[in-house]
């Protein structure tokens, strides 16, 4: 199997080659970093100062889609119709997610920044988002990675990996 990473708009090199290697140690899958796609400013919603996350999904797999499995990483603001705003989300169907970094940096809750933090918060984020694209539904365990964030709080609890009993459920989807 294959995670094609995209970063959107230059995202750090290093931080990306570091997260794909994390997700590559998880997952056990070959992990590519692709050139960035290129979004301007006018993608967002105008008076959310957002962009909609489906716009991005669907920019993904137009340019990337090939029947891999796609990870687009955004520094963006994102939203759903449902929803304020999305630290990330995937369509199993498509084989695509997509996570945004904007609200898991620490400056945008006032605080110092923190490249560990970002990293650690954007990694569950990742694990948990292709946890989706792999057919997982969220958990009631606290601590696993496919628990659902509501709040920056609730992703620092959660581990970047899945509990024994998602674990389990991932290993046998895999084998489907």
């Amino acid at each position: 199997m294959q995670l094609r990473i995209v970063p959107v708009n230059g995202i750090d090199p290093a931080f990306l080659s570091r997260l794909g290697l994390c997700l590559a140690e998880r997952f056990l899958y070959d992990v590519a970093v692709e050139s960035s796609l290129s979004l301007s400013r006018s993608c967002l919603n105008s008076a959310r100062r957002q962009l909609f996350l489906p716009t991005l999904t669907t920019k993904l797999l137009r340019e990337y889609g090939n029947g891999s499995l796609l990870l687009g990483i955004t520094d963006f603001d994102l939203y759903k119709t449902s929803q304020r705003f999305v630290f990330g989300d995937a369509d199993e169907q498509r084989r695509v997610a997509a996570v945004s970094i904007h609200r898991l940096r620490n400056e945008f809750y006032g605080e110092d920044a923190d490249e560990n933090a970002l990293f650690q918060r954007t990694l569950k984020e990742c694990v948990h988002e292709l946890g989706h694209a792999l057919g997982l539904k969220h958990c009631y365990n606290a601590r696993c990675a496919m628990h659902y964030s509501n709040s920056i709080f609730e992703t620092d609890n959660k581990m970047p990996h899945f509990c024994e009993v998602c674990e389990k459920r991932s290993r046998a989807r895999s084998e489907q």
